[in-house]
């Protein structure tokens, strides 16, 4: 039987990891060996890489898998509040933990700052109160402690060095 490519973040690791599953083994298979391999414990839900909801872990592998594989998040919140901030103003909502950092910045910047996509193109999100300039493909559950499920952002210029 064949094996599908799984990349992952989870809930404390912001590095994306891999494994291999057998093609036909179920959602909840795959959970349960990222918790076994992070020490994950309590109530879990498994994501599809910027999806709304948690998949349902009855489902097989090889219903969502693509050649390239399948990209997964194992978190405890099933929605992470964000507050983004640029040029003093402030905007909130909720997203799953397997929103990616790219998602939020075009949300942020395009829909709610209304900027062009090249001016959104010249910004990135850095975590409030740092210098942590997370990378586009990161989940934001990877970035938070599992019992706050908030997280805050500043839409800031990108630092380009000419030369």
């Amino acid at each position: 039987m064949q094996n599908v490519d799984i990349f992952y973040q989870c809930d404390g690791v912001t590095s994306i990891e891999h494994i291999e599953i057998e093609h036909g083994s179920t959602f909840s298979t795959l959970k349960e060996l990222i918790a076994a391999k992070h020490k994950l414990k309590g109530a879990l839900l498994l994501f599809l890489e910027d999806g709304e909801d948690p998949v349902n872990e009855a489902d097989k592998i090889c219903a969502k898998s693509n050649p390239a594989g399948i990209k997964a998040h194992v978190h405890r919140c099933r929605r992470i509040g964000v507050t983004i901030t640029f040029n003093g103003e402030t905007v909130e909502a909720a997203f799953p933990p397997s929103a990616t950092i790219a998602r939020l910045k075009k949300w942020a910047a395009e829909k709610k700052f209304d900027m062009t996509e090249e001016e959104a193109s010249e910004h990135v999100l850095q975590i409030a109160g740092t210098h942590e300039r997370p990378a586009p493909n990161i989940h934001i559950g990877a970035l938070i402690e599992c019992k706050k499920c908030k997280i805050a952002f500043d839409l800031v210029p990108d630092e380009r060095i000419n030369g």
